[in-house]
């Protein structure tokens, strides 16, 4: 939305630019350079309106991007305990390669005791095939002190399928096979052939509103992996939202005393450029 407004202030600026050259006075016609630019406005909102190939597909805008997004809870008194949580998305797309990194890092503790030291790290790339096939590669790590499994690492390719792709409903599924390396609290350590299944899921419910739902599974013989992030986000500008979401992490086979499923409920404000 952003690049948007760009390119409107740069067309009405050539307009106005253009107008005062042709006339002997710069207020002569100053009704027809108004309608000229109320003009210009209208068509370039209609053609975001109906022109969704220019943003390539399931919506990424052409060149760079990236969003950033920040949430802090601090308490004192009879009980102290703070929760903060960062992440930042960051891509590249020129309409058939596309390049996305992704990061995150949550702490928390209670009572000056920590609870949640969790970094995690990903890169994907992205070929289009076709309108609704492409292929990927992809590379995952993460760093969770407090987990079961402490270092996780997944390196993998595939193929991927859009099921729906239009500016209301986009829904992409994709897998294939990859290597894990993990790194468990007792000492041992995972080194073995993995499969990577995922799904995207966003749905718009109105010009501010939107859902969405990721989910990816990482399955070898020792465990399986799965993450949902489960989100909603509320347009305040072209730049500002908010978003509340629950982020779950489930893992059949942790060690004794640990809990399988993890859950991160967060509200947080996402600046995007």
């Amino acid at each position: 939305m952003q690049t948007r407004n760009i390119f409107v202030i740069a067309a009405i600026a050539a307009v106005t630019a253009a107008g005062a050259q042709a006339q002997t006075s710069a207020f002569a016609n100053q009704d027809r350079i108004d309608d000229t630019i109320e003009d210009l406005r209208d068509d370039i909102a209609d053609d975001f309106d109906r022109d969704v190939d220019a943003f390539g597909n399931e919506g990424r805008a052409l060149g760079f991007t990236g969003s950033l997004a920040a949430r802090a809870n601090v308490a004192t008194g009879n009980s102290e305990s703070t929760d903060v949580g960062v992440g930042g998305n960051f891509g590249y797309f020129d309409g058939i390669n596309g390049h996305a990194v992704a990061l995150s890092y949550a702490y928390s503790e209670d009572s000056d005791a920590a609870e949640t030291n969790r970094l995690m790290l990903s890169y994907d790339y992205t070929r289009e095939l076709s309108s609704s096939i492409y292929a990927y590669g992809k590379g995952i790590y993460i760093d969770d002190k407090f987990g079961s499994y402490t270092k996780d690492t997944f390196v993998g390719a595939g193929l991927g399928y859009r099921i729906f792709n239009d500016p209301a409903i986009q829904w992409s599924i994709a897998a294939g096979p990859g290597f894990r390396w993990a790194d468990v609290e007792d000492g041992s350590s995972i080194e073995e052939v993995a499969v990577s299944i995922s799904s995207d899921y966003y749905y718009r419910l109105s010009e501010t509103l939107a859902f969405t739902n990721d989910t990816d599974v990482i399955w070898s013989e020792s465990d399986t992996y799965i993450t949902n992030d489960l989100g909603l986000t509320v347009s305040m500008t072209d730049s500002l939202a908010l978003r509340g979401s629950i982020f779950t992490q489930y893992h059949t086979d942790p060690l004794p005393g640990y809990s399988s499923t993890d859950n991160t409920y967060g509200l947080s404000v996402v600046y995007s450029f």
